[in-house]
């Protein structure tokens, strides 16, 4: 290695140096524009006053109540789909394209009385197949095996303003009407309702088989034992003998029978609700957030002003400049 080359390099106290010498000087330039606008704001008052009045106003007409904009959000199953067939068939709501001229969601969309429709991953992080969050910040990775995506659920939502929350109805009928008319998600939704209905059937006739299997076993199994005295602790006690019970198959399975009756309940199409959609009750123009937002526009607005009538002779020599 030549002495040029050792010299060139950069070790990693020099790397800290420079990266504190940028940060330093992008500092120092933030410390002068400010103190810039200081002066434009004391030199001209009165247009920066007059910004920060409009932008004040603007605010407040933008945070009227019947302007406050509400993110809509409720879960929905899908009985069959897949989450990507569902993503396929719910693109044309996101991007407002391809929608059909006949559907009813598309007058809501053009007429903008619902936007900014969306779909969250909904978050098993106990994974025991029920509904624990929801993802909406989108940190969540299909190769998560703590916080586990679930395969059946999936958040909607749309943004509405409050003078049209009486729409909210219809706009739910309406997109699921959209949805359940896709042909792909229909014919995966015709193969999960037979499976599901089968399995049901079995789940139950399995139930009764157990349950007959039980009192068999242990109250007429055994002819010549004295009664039964008691159970406790997952035995039951049969003068001196003892007999393990299987009490946690029993669980499992009524456990497992509960959810697919449940899922079973709910197969009606292959898109439906688990809960009617309801306003998150954080607006997302909220008045406080919106005025400092527009202040802070407005302050900036009135310094530009005022720095073009400071600067406005050397603006026009260099606009006559040939």
């Amino acid at each position: 290695m030549t002495y040029m080359e050792q010299k060139q390099e950069m070790t990693f106290i020099d790397l800290c140096v420079a990266c504190g010498n940028a940060i330093g000087r992008a500092c120092a330039a933030l410390w002068r524009l400010f103190a810039h606008m200081l002066r434009l704001t004391y030199r001209y008052w009165w247009l920066v006053v007059t910004l920060l009045i409009l932008a004040v106003s603007a605010a407040l007409y933008y945070t009227r109540e019947e302007n406050i904009t509400y993110k809509m959000n409720a879960v929905a199953l899908l009985n069959g789909p897949s989450v990507q067939q569902f993503e396929q068939a719910y693109a044309p709501l996101r991007s407002g394209k391809n929608l059909p001229a006949e559907a009813q969601i598309t007058s809501f969309w053009k007429e903008l009385k619902a936007t900014r429709f969306d779909a969250f991953r909904v978050i098993d992080a106990m994974d025991d197949g029920v509904a624990d969050y929801i993802d909406f910040k989108r940190q969540s990775t299909p190769r998560d095996t703590v916080d586990v995506q679930m395969q059946d659920r999936l958040c909607l939502q749309f943004r509405i303003k409050a003078r049209n929350m009486h729409l909210v109805p219809e706009i739910e009928k309406s997109m699921l009407d959209f949805l359940n008319a896709n042909d792909a998600l229909q014919q995966s939704f015709e193969n999960y309702r037979k499976n599901i209905t089968d399995e049901v059937a079995f789940n139950h006739s399995q139930a009764v088989k157990l349950d007959s299997l039980t009192t068999h076993y242990y109250f007429h199994g055994h002819p010549g034992r004295e009664p039964l005295a008691g159970i406790r602790d997952g035995l039951v006690f049969m003068g001196d003998w003892r007999v393990h019970l299987f009490l946690t198959d029993i669980y499992d399975h009524q456990k497992h029978l509960q959810l697919r009756d449940y899922r079973a309940l709910f197969a009606t199409a292959p898109v439906v609700l688990e809960n009617h959609f309801s306003a998150d009750p954080k607006p997302v123009n909220g008045r406080r957030k919106t005025l400092a937002m527009f202040l802070i526009l407005g302050w900036i607005g009135g310094c530009a002003l005022a720095e073009i009538i400071d600067k406005r002779k050397a603006l026009l020599n260099w606009l006559k400049k040939e």
